[in-house]
């Protein structure tokens, strides 16, 4: 009897063990207890209510990404500008658009050729163009003067961004390269600006689509939310809790909004039979979107608190990648978008609407105004509150 109580508890040790080391090695030890133990309830869609699913790609598009020389690279464009039209044209949501796709562009590898090949696709109507930057030691003037010129030259240059209807400044999308958004990497590397939340905002940037970054370490301990976030003095990683977005919000003039993607674990995918994969709304080459994984975005619940039949679906993926772009502009791509049709045909209550990334910020603010159904009509909409309100 001892031995089997010694044996029991070395086996149960062992588990413990094995299980911690799982968790650090997957970098789960910075999010695992906001998905075990969620500081509020995610909401479950009910059969009978209405739906409304927005559906943003935010692709960390790269042409020249692992080193392609310029002719892989304008290659890589010009399949995107004429391959994307001609496979995606014919899928239509709710609203009659076709599938919508925002080009996060990295500042670092600025070539006009580039954007001058992609500006087709925005203006037929299936996209926009934000930002992307990688960058390593840099100090807060250089990232400062970095994007404001970047976004002068986006959008007097190229005639991409946008104006924010109400205050008439060219305003940007930002994700952060190798995930590392206010110096949040332990190692300090890829980025080097502690106080980057201020710095963005001050030269336009109207919202972060960074995560989730998982399992990347970089990866904060707010999941699939929606918030906003404010830097934290001599802190580094100040983004890794805020304010919950929320209907009768006004938003914090000094904090960012934060839109996250989808992160959970999907246990019917499990390695060895045992271990769950990371869903993290990355589409890749060997991981495409499905409607199995639509379900497990929808049930991730990112939301705006009180008004949870709006669920908000922010996807990333590499799409210039040798590994992806077959994925992305192939098959795999075209027969989720034929499984989203099946699900909106099985249920009329569950409405896609795909939508880009500045679109997804503006539905943030209607769905913050009590807005009980979604309008594409942007316009001056925090000085019309009470407009489509029930």
């Amino acid at each position: 009897m001892k031995f089997f109580l010694i044996a029991t508890s070395c086996f149960a040790v062992s588990c413990a063990v094995g299980l911690a080391l799982l968790i650090r090695a997957r970098n789960m030890q910075y999010w695992i207890r906001s998905y075990a133990l969620p500081k509020e309830h995610k909401p479950a869609i009910h059969p009978d209510d209405v739906i409304d699913v927005f559906i943003a790609i935010c692709d960390h598009w790269e042409p020249e990404c692992y080193g392609a020389s310029q002719e892989t690279a304008n290659h890589r464009v010009s399949r995107w500008r004429e391959e994307y039209p001609r496979l995606f044209e014919q899928f239509r949501d709710v609203n009659g658009r076709p599938p919508q796709y925002t080009f996060f562009f990295p500042q670092d590898e600025y070539r006009p050729e580039y954007l001058d090949g992609i500006k087709p696709l925005c203006e037929a109507g299936f996209g926009d163009v934000d930002v992307h930057l990688h960058h390593h030691d840099d100090t807060p003037e250089q990232l400062r003067e970095k994007l404001n010129s970047f976004r002068e030259t986006l959008y007097h240059r190229h005639g991409l961004l946008r104006k924010d209807p109400v205050t008439g400044e060219i305003v940007y999308g930002f994700i952060h390269g190798n995930w590392s958004l206010c110096n949040s990497r332990p190692d300090g590397a890829c980025c080097g600006v502690d106080q980057e939340l201020t710095i963005l905002m001050e030269t336009g940037c109207y919202a972060d689509f960074t995560l989730p970054s998982a399992p990347s370490a970089t990866q904060t301990s707010t999941i699939n939310s929606i918030y906003y976030a404010k830097d934290r003095p001599r802190q580094r990683k100040s983004h890794d809790t805020g304010i919950r977005s929320r209907v009768g919000i006004h938003p914090p003039e000094d904090h960012l909004l934060m839109i996250q993607g989808p992160l959970t674990l999907d246990w019917k995918s499990r390695k060895y039979g045992l271990i769950p994969r990371i869903e993290n709304g990355d589409l890749h080459g060997n991981r495409p979107g499905t409607a199995e994984r639509m379900k497990l975005w929808l049930n991730a619940g990112v939301t705006v608190a009180g008004q949870p039949n709006w669920r908000f679906v922010k996807l990333h993926t590499h799409g210039c990648k040798n590994e992806n772009i077959d994925t992305m502009l192939g098959e795999p791509m075209q027969q989720f978008y034929r499984e989203l049709e099946s699900m909106s045909q099985e249920n009329s209550k569950l409405r896609f609407h795909f939508v880009t990334a500045w679109e997804m910020s503006q539905f943030v603010h209607q769905a913050e105004l009590g807005y009980a159904v979604p309008s594409f009509h942007f316009q001056n909409q925090h000085e019309n509150a009470n407009v489509h309100k029930a």
